[in-house]
């Protein structure tokens, strides 16, 4: 077993190990999973040492969560491990409700039969976090996170959202936290520029960042990190892999070699066989840079990933763990595929 870092989230008690695992794809975000596969998963990367897992309602509509919290429960490693899942969303009925509008088409395979509605007033997020208790069958929740709250997400439809927490969703949170109900409040989004909107009136102990903040994009680096630092908010990072390109290379499957959730365009295939040159020279892997790459940035305390397998699970931990000469990432500033700070 590996002996991964641990860190504290913020100024808060809760701690997080230097990786994660996201279990969106155990959902079956777009493909079939089983029991055993999800059971094969956790257990692997608990073996390995991870002690952070991170869900959400909108997983599977309710599936990541009960299976998570069985696997937990019967192995009987909930109390070893930091648990994050997210509200936003409450699930109705999928024979007597309409599936929320999303920017994004997920297609969960054998989902549980309901649907998401956005809410997050006070009462959708009170029945979204006692919902999540009940199907985690866990009595408190290390680490809730605001879902989807961004401008990019909603569009013109974002100030209803934010005006629902701003009458009565950020009491809710605040109510969870003094109680001890929650140890870390932040937001789980794909856009940096709502974490500091929200912390500007609400204090924010975390956020997970997916897919902003990579080996391929360094422009958090500049501005949004640093001004999270100084508001003492941990920055856990999701999506490093860009959706596909830093994990498969330039070489790799078409179909999952994408950046953002798109075909990689040209001009990032021509920097990724840049990296993939200087990776070649120093024996390194590509999914290696990428993962530590992001994990060296003060701002960032935790790298969540997902799996489909065991081995996949072994290979992340493998990837984090590796050793990396100094010398690789100077050469890299060298070359201008990193920033020279």
């Amino acid at each position: 077993m590996h002996v991964l870092e641990q860190r504290k989230l913020g100024r808060t008690e809760a701690t997080v190990t230097s990786l994660g695992l996201g279990t969106s794809p155990l959902g079956g975000c777009g493909v079939p999973v089983s029991f055993e596969q999800f059971e094969e998963v956790i257990t692997a990367a608990y073996r390995g040492g991870v002690r952070y897992f991170d869900t959400a309602p909108l997983y599977g509509l309710g599936k990541s969560e009960h299976t998570l919290g069985h696997i937990l429960r019967t192995h009987k490693l909930r109390g070893d491990v930091t648990l994050s899942t997210k509200v936003g969303r409450v699930l109705k009925p999928a024979s007597r409700a309409k599936r929320a509008e999303s920017r994004y088409a997920i297609n969960w395979v054998d989902p549980l039969p309901f649907v998401d509605e956005y809410d997050y007033s006070y009462s959708g997020v009170m029945r979204a976090f006692e919902d999540s208790q009940q199907r985690l069958g866990v009595d408190h929740i290390d680490i809730l996170l605001v879902h989807d709250i961004g401008r990019v997400w909603f569009g013109e439809k974002y100030d209803i959202y934010l005006g629902q927490l701003r009458d009565g969703g950020f009491r809710a949170l605040a109510e969870l936290r003094s109680c001890g109900a929650v140890k870390a409040i932040g937001l789980g989004v794909n856009e940096t520029e709502s974490v500091l909107k929200v912390s500007d009136e609400f204090k924010l102990d975390c956020s997970m960042v997916a897919g902003r903040y990579s080996l391929l994009n360094h422009e958090p680096a500049k501005e949004f990190f640093p001004e999270c630092e100084r508001r003492g908010i941990s920055i856990i990072a999701a999506g490093v892999f860009n959706s596909g390109i830093l994990a498969e290379g330039s070489a790799g499957n078409p179909a999952t070699r994408t950046y953002d959730c798109q075909a990689a365009p040209d001009e990032v295939l021509d920097r990724v066989r840049k990296l993939e040159s200087v990776c070649e020279r120093y024996r390194v892997t590509l999914p290696a840079a990428a993962l530590q790459f992001v994990y060296r940035h003060p701002a960032v305390t935790s790298v969540v990933i997902g799996a489909l397998s065991g081995n996949q699970v072994e290979t992340n931990i493998a990837s984090l763990t590796a050793r990396i000469p100094e010398e690789f990432w100077t050469e890299l500033q060298t070359e201008k595929l990193i920033p020279a700070d």
